[in-house]
């Protein structure tokens, strides 16, 4: 057994089950290895970005790292925007690295770099297995960093000689800690903030909102004390619709989250950070707490959050009846076709229990509204702001819940970035239905040129967020790659295409041309 055997049955050991891969040369050993480990499902990704974003939909869904496979220090980079998302998402990655063997590096061969420095910005954990020996365990390793509490990207580098050199045998998982138990004085604290009369807000977020238990336990304070109930603007799950707990996100825009925040004396986050804006502006705060708001941080991320809101709710003597989103459709509209019309249609046909993955940006505006009285689903958004995640999270997603409906609301810009997925989608038959929304431009970035003070754009300014001339054929991009797809110009005909493509079992598109708002 040599190393890279020793290193996938020990990832197998310990419950990752998909690598999802780009491999090269000094990976070839680890390739070659998965044919005599079934247990682990390969899926290959034809650009790095698809394979991060893939690993950090499955870990969303599945609740479980999913390894991926990255070439050096370029294949890192390549993958990184990705993995920033899910490092700002605290999603659970086993990020494997081949790299030169140990007495090459030395010769600065001409794909040498520094992996542990591009590996390390993303704050998470990260190791280069030296030796056969301890591959295995460094393996073990990196599965219980990545799965931690509250998640994180562990990177593990493998150098090509001790992938291929003999190993002792894989290892068994590592034990993990318990959860540290909720700070009484804390709880205390918080209780006796939000009995004071003062108008209160509680903002949650992380492992909070991905599940029924965390959103009844954060209604139940809310109900319990009249303070408003808020998650974060990006989420990474956020579990929504019929019969659950509604939960008010916050803005995009720093002006939305200051107008939805004026006036509060109390904010008690739970898993999450008081609210900042995206980016700085010049005359305008970065900082969204409006003044004379105390700040009030429940728990820190080695407490189960979950067991801390009920905690909170007990002290308060709250109720465990909790009030619920009504279910509700929207007809189907008939028209011509706006991000407002879409999101209807979207609304009328949404199946039960998909799981949507939102990249849709600025055209996807009224898509939140418009599918929150449908039956209970999952909602995944661009957490760490990175463009380019929509269509590898729905990817690994699929992977993750193959009995489930995954929905892509797809930018048309961002969607350029990492379009190879759809080919992934095809080859693995995944049950993704993508809705590319095509204005024919970088809508938010228009929006953005004029909230930041540029000045006023010139012709050549304009022409960088234009994306026509020549339009994007996304029906044809599709098909290149496998995936059926058809394109729709007013509401009554995307109402149809998009019945048509949800039920297909396996991989559609429907390119939805749209104006900007």
């Amino acid at each position: 057994m040599n190393g890279a055997h020793a290193l996938i049955r020990t990832l197998v050991n310990c419950g990752v089950e998909v690598c999802f891969t780009n491999p090269g040369t000094s990976e070839m050993h680890f390739v070659a290895a998965l044919d005599d480990v079934p247990e682990m499902r390969g899926v290959l990704g034809l650009f790095e970005g698809v394979v991060t974003g893939a690993a950090d939909g499955y870990a969303r869904v599945a609740g479980k790292p999913a390894a991926t496979l990255l070439h050096l220090g370029p294949g890192l980079a390549n993958g990184w925007a990705n993995l920033h998302n899910a490092r700002r998402g605290h999603t659970p990655v086993v990020n494997i690295v081949g790299d030169h063997a140990l007495d090459h590096k030395r010769l600065d061969a001409p794909l040498e770099s520094d992996i542990e420095g591009l590996a390390r910005a993303l704050e998470g954990w990260v190791r280069t297995s030296t030796s056969t020996d301890d591959v295995a365990r460094d393996a073990a390793d990196a599965v219980l960093a990545a799965s931690e509490p509250p998640g994180r990207v562990a990177t593990l580098i493998l150098p090509a000689d001790v992938s291929w050199s003999e190993a002792r045998g894989p290892a068994e998982p590592m034990p993990a800690a318990a959860p540290a138990a909720p700070y009484e004085a804390r709880t205390e604290s918080v209780a006796e903030a939000l009995r004071d009369g003062q108008p209160a807000a509680l903002l949650v977020g992380g492992r909070v909102v991905g599940s029924e238990a965390g959103l009844v336990a954060a209604a139940r304070v809310a109900a319990a004390t009249g303070a408003r109930l808020l998650c974060e603007t990006f989420p990474a799950r956020l579990r929504r619709g019929a019969g659950l707990p509604k939960v008010e996100r916050l803005g995009y825009l720093a002006e939305f989250t200051q107008m939805q925040l004026d006036g509060l004396r109390h904010l008690v986050v739970v898993d999450t950070k008081a609210p900042v804006s995206f980016f700085a502006y010049p005359d305008k705060p970065g900082e969204l707490t409006p003044d004379g708001c105390q700040v009030h941080e429940l728990c820190d991320g080695a407490v189960d959050p979950i067991e801390a809101l009920n905690l909170l709710a007990d002290h308060l003597g709250a109720a465990d009846e909790v009030p619920v989103a009504d279910a509700g459709r929207p007809a189907a509209p008939t028209g011509p076709l706006t991000a407002e019309t879409m999101a209807a249609a979207l609304g009328h046909l949404l199946p039960d229990g998909a799981v949507v993955s939102d990249e849709g940006n600025t055209a996807g505006l009224f898509v939140s509204g418009a599918t929150e009285g449908c039956a209970p689903h999952d909602w995944l958004t661009l957490t760490g702001g990175s463009i380019g995640q929509g269509l590898p999270l729905a990817t690994g997603a699929a992977v993750a819940a193959p009995d489930r409906k995954v929905v892509c609301l797809q930018a048309d810009g961002s969607a350029m970035y990492t379009l190879q997925a759809l080919w992934t989608q095809a080859r693995e038959g995944l049950d993704v239905t993508t809705i590319i929304l095509n204005n024919g431009s970088y809508a938010i970035l228009n929006m953005e040129l004029a909230r930041v003070g540029a000045g006023e754009p010139g012709p050549t300014a304009l022409s960088m967020l234009d994306i026509g001339r020549p339009d994007l054929d996304f029906c044809a991009l599709a098909q290149g790659m496998g995936v059926p797809a058809e394109r729709a110009t007013d509401a009554e005909g995307f109402t149809a295409a998009l019945e048509r493509a949800l039920a297909i079992e396996g991989p559609a598109l429907v390119e939805a041309i749209i104006p900007p708002l």
